[in-house]
């Protein structure tokens, strides 16, 4: 009887246990990988809100060095009018065709505030601080990073 659950001479293939502790081990290593990429595309996600944000920083500052008489923060309004961030060069990411929410707030251009989110009906689930935020007063930065 146990000479028949041997393989005979020349015959080839794996044997129904051997096909099924690979299954289990694909199982066990998917159980671990599927919720770890839930948190690394969260973090994805932040880090897109985050680098928006200091982006538009960047070209608001390139803005105000190029017009020194600016007196108001510009706001986001589209392709490339006389003075706005996207002739400094800020783009808004897309997710889906929808651009982030980037607003740009203020009394003047040392007193602003670039808010960005995520676009609408995304849904990226950032629930411990779901924006990117560069506050400037009198000249001064803070940024306060968005976090899954």
């Amino acid at each position: 009887m146990i000479s028949a659950m041997h393989k005979k001479r020349g015959q080839k293939g794996f044997t129904l246990i051997e096909l099924m502790i690979v299954i289990a081990i694909i199982g066990i290593l998917a159980a671990i990988a599927i919720p770890q990429f839930a948190a690394y595309r969260k973090r994805g996600w932040a880090a897109t809100l985050n680098s928006d944000c200091k982006n538009a920083f960047t070209a608001m500052n390139a803005l105000i060095a190029d017009n020194p008489a600016l007196a108001m923060p510009p706001a986001i309004t589209g392709p490339c009018p006389a003075v706005s961030l996207e002739c400094a060069g800020y783009s808004q990411t897309t997710y889906g065709g929808v651009p982030v929410v980037t607003t740009v707030v203020g009394a003047d251009i040392n007193n602003y505030t670039i808010t960005v989110a995520e676009p609408a009906g995304a849904n990226w689930g950032l629930l411990n601080q779901p924006t990117a935020v560069m506050a400037v007063t009198a000249g001064s930065s803070v940024f306060t990073a968005a976090k899954p």
